[in-house]
């Protein structure tokens, strides 16, 4: 048995420096010729018989319905087997996006979801994506989740469930990086290239390059290599 047990190293980026690939063109024809076919309640049906292979072809067959089923999506788009959403036709998918399986979106018919791109997304994530924009370059770690609504509570003689719902932009932008299992509110701004630690529940807006951490999150330190400007903290 080794003496160092120390295995502790550093590799290269793999999702975060690869160039976009433009998808095959018959992958664009495929998508031009199911949706002239179908209408769009069709084409879900059809989705959900890719929806759970893990072979290359089910993967691909995703990423051609999803072409056809959302608002727009760039270049090679992957999505993880079981990967579930509602109201698909409002989402903007960048490119070299990457979903990971057992994932969640949930939009709203007359909602904002927009994720940029070569965003990576870890999988069990959970977003309420009613009004929801993740920018460019952003990491999600596994098991994540955004609230975007909460019920008013009020009047306070009826259950909570029966109130109203209040809708409040959650915006994650470049370069920021959220921790494993972390929980991000309503009306939560996570600023550029900050980290949002592991478990963490985000209450408060996070400022660019900041760390934060804890329940609720707290500001622990500055990214090494920023200096804040004056007055920020």
């Amino acid at each position: 048995m080794p003496s160092d047990l120390n295995t502790k190293r550093i590799v290269k980026s793999f999702h975060g420096i690869k160039e976009v690939t433009k998808d095959p063109e018959f992958q664009k024809e495929m998508v031009v010729y199911l949706k002239s076919l179908h209408n769009y309640d069709t084409l879900i049906e059809i989705n959900t018989r890719f929806a759970f292979g893990e072979n290359a072809f089910d993967g691909m067959m995703r990423r051609i319905l999803w072409h056809c089923l959302t608002r727009s999506m760039g270049e090679e788009v992957t999505i993880g087997s079981n990967v579930g959403f509602k109201h698909i036709d409002t989402f903007e998918i960048g490119s070299k996006v990457f979903i990971g399986s057992q994932t969640y979106i949930q939009g709203r018919h007359d909602g904002r979801c927009i994720i940029g791109n070569h965003v990576w997304i870890g999988p069990q994530s959970y977003f309420d994506a009613r009004d929801m924009i993740i920018e460019d370059y952003v990491g999600w770690g596994p098991g994540a989740k955004i609230l975007g609504s909460s019920h008013t509570g009020l009047p306070i003689e009826i259950p909570i469930i029966s109130t109203d719902l209040e809708i409040d932009t959650v915006h994650i932008e470049p370069w920021a990086d959220i921790g494993v299992n972390a929980v991000i509110l309503p009306g939560i701004t996570v600023g550029k290239g900050s980290i949002v630690g592991a478990g963490s529940i985000v209450t408060k807006n996070v400022p660019p390059f900041a760390i934060v951490a804890g329940i609720p999150a707290k500001f622990l330190r500055w990214r090494d290599g920023y200096s804040p400007k004056n007055g920020e903290k």
